[in-house]
């Protein structure tokens, strides 16, 4: 088994770019660090012949999952509601614009789960459909399908933004 520092060299950008399409690019860093923590851990009782990249992405799955399952617990109602950031930044005389990849993001959170996977992990981390059906579970013509359908709905979305 190599050691791990290789591991992280050879498939690091890859599960990043699946976090990223599956936290937000505000959250995928730390889901980045939790994912090879997590594998870390797992790595010496990982069998010699897995498929250590569908290995990480399915950890990497699972942790943007876990993110997102937290923030559901963390939400608590309040008396005030404080300033937001953009209200204190337009009272300060600078409003921020928005981001360069808002519509993006925006377009990405109204995918179904698995067609976000479905894309993340086909597009980005440049898994075969097979792959991706084995990590999302279902057949490889349902994976393939939701990344089309993902893809079709975010051309849609982003055409008529323009």
């Amino acid at each position: 088994m190599k050691p791990f520092e290789h591991v992280v060299r050879d498939h690091g950008a890859a599960v990043l770019r699946v976090c990223r399409a599956l936290a937000g690019p505000v959250d995928a860093d730390d889901v980045w660090s939790e994912t090879f923590l997590a594998a870390l851990r797992a790595y010496p009782r990982l069998d010699a012949d897995a498929n250590v990249e569908a290995w990480l992405v399915t950890i990497a799955r699972r942790k943007a999952v876990d993110l997102h399952r937290a923030r559901t617990r963390l939400a608590v109602p309040v008396a005030d509601v404080p300033a937001t950031a953009a209200s204190v930044a337009a009272t300060a005389g600078s409003v921020p614009g928005p981001e360069p990849h808002d519509d993006l993001w925006e377009a990405m959170r109204a995918l179904t789960e698995r067609q976000r996977e479905a894309i993340a992990f086909h597009h980005l981390a440049g898994m075969p459909y097979a792959e991706v059906a084995a990590v999302v579970g279902g057949t490889e013509p349902a994976a393939r399908r939701a990344a089309a359908d993902g893809i079709k709905h975010l051309r849609k979305t982003l055409e008529a933004r323009r």
